[in-house]
């Protein structure tokens, strides 16, 4: 057993720039995970100009200087995010108190139908299951309950201070790395080893990759979530605009998202209408915006950004999303694909003799 791990760590390790990019992404995992709190910040300004750095470089194509791309790029994203703050987040923010409010009627309403089912068919559902079943919705919907989950959901981050941190650092951030993107690449490569060629193929391999992704995720976000919005308003549904922005949010969680939104507007749609005809509609119409989205928006988006096995996907969300929340959600398929780069550059024996025997 030692001689094969002895023999496996000379075949993998033998190559000095192999363990320069262990180094890096060891280096680079550990600060997120220790640190990505504390860094929340500078990451999202991160994530910000990346995804800002391509208007920016046409425009710097054109012979505008990048100062100046930088700033018309930022601005009119910052006045885009104020528009969406003030013209979608009241209206999503009063659709949700009113589903809350209006919730324990649906529930009695619910819990009447389980009633009904279980005097008509008693073994499927007894009554001390049925009374089992009600006080534990009945503390669920206790006041305190729900205040408590609520703190537990926002993780007190949601405070005066925290946005007053975010709306002012991070544009600032976002400008300067727009604005000093080379001297700042330049500035950090002292940081890291020299013998970086095999880091800096994967990084060539995933650039783009990302890019493509975080791209297509946000185009796909807002087709998904507007054509659920209008659907589910021309159908006269409840909170449409709440279901609508959940339904675009969805996607974040390849092929568990959409099962998981499906249930909330199942439950509005029936309790509104019941089993009729405008029921129908609105899941058929919900599910062909599924299909249209899996079958027809995903393949344009990530043809060439994602070329992963959903068992691999779905355990990217896992893992990911279990060591960093939502941002793990959101970049867990880039994440997975950096780790199907890393192995698909990972030096070998027999690509190291190779090596060897041309150069000879």
């Amino acid at each position: 057993m030692l001689e094969f791990l002895t023999d496996w760590c000379k075949t993998r390790f033998s190559d000095p720039q192999a363990i320069t990019l262990v180094f890096i992404i060891v280096g680079i995992g550990l600060a997120l995970y220790f640190g990505s709190g504390l860094l929340a910040p500078l990451l999202v300004a991160l994530v910000l100009a990346f995804l800002l750095e391509w208007p920016v470089a046409q425009m710097s194509r054109l012979g505008i200087s990048r100062t100046m791309a930088a700033s018309i790029v930022l601005v009119v994203f910052l006045g885009l995010m104020i528009i969406l703050m003030f013209g979608l987040v009241p209206s999503i923010w009063r659709q949700g108190v009113s589903l809350v409010t209006d919730l324990p009627s649906m529930i009695d309403k619910g819990m009447l139908l389980v009633r009904e089912f279980s005097a008509d068919y008693p073994q499927f559902i007894s009554a001390p299951q049925l009374d089992s079943m009600m006080e534990e919705i009945k503390k669920m919907l206790d006041t305190q309950h729900i205040i408590d989950l609520g703190k537990q959901i926002l993780g007190y981050s949601a405070s005066l201070l925290v946005l007053m941190v975010y709306a002012i650092l991070v544009p600032l951030l976002v400008f300067f790395f727009l604005k000093d993107k080379d001297y700042l690449i330049n500035g950090s490569k002292r940081f890291f080893p020299t013998n970086r060629g095999l880091a800096r193929k994967v990084w060539f391999e995933m650039d783009q990759q990302i890019f493509n992704y975080i791209r297509g995720k946000v185009i796909e976000i807002v087709i998904v979530g507007v054509a659920s919005y209008i659907f589910f308003a021309i159908m006269g549904l409840s909170y449409s605009a709440l279901l609508g922005v959940l339904t675009g949010l969805s996607v974040l969680i390849p092929y568990v998202g959409a099962t998981l939104v499906t249930l909330p507007i199942a439950l509005v749609a029936f309790f509104q209408w019941g089993f009729s005809a405008e029921f129908g509609y609105l899941m058929l119409g919900y599910g062909i915006i599924q299909a249209l989205d899996g079958n027809v928006l995903v393949p344009l988006l990530f043809s060439d950004a994602v070329d992963l096995h959903p068992v691999m996907i779905i355990a990217a969300v896992l893992v990911f999303g279990g060591l960093w929340g939502v941002w793990g959600v959101f970049f867990a398929i880039p994440l997975a694909s950096l780790v199907k780069a890393v192995i698909n550059a990972w030096p070998n024996n027999q690509q190291q003799q190779r090596v060897s025997f041309d150069s000879e």
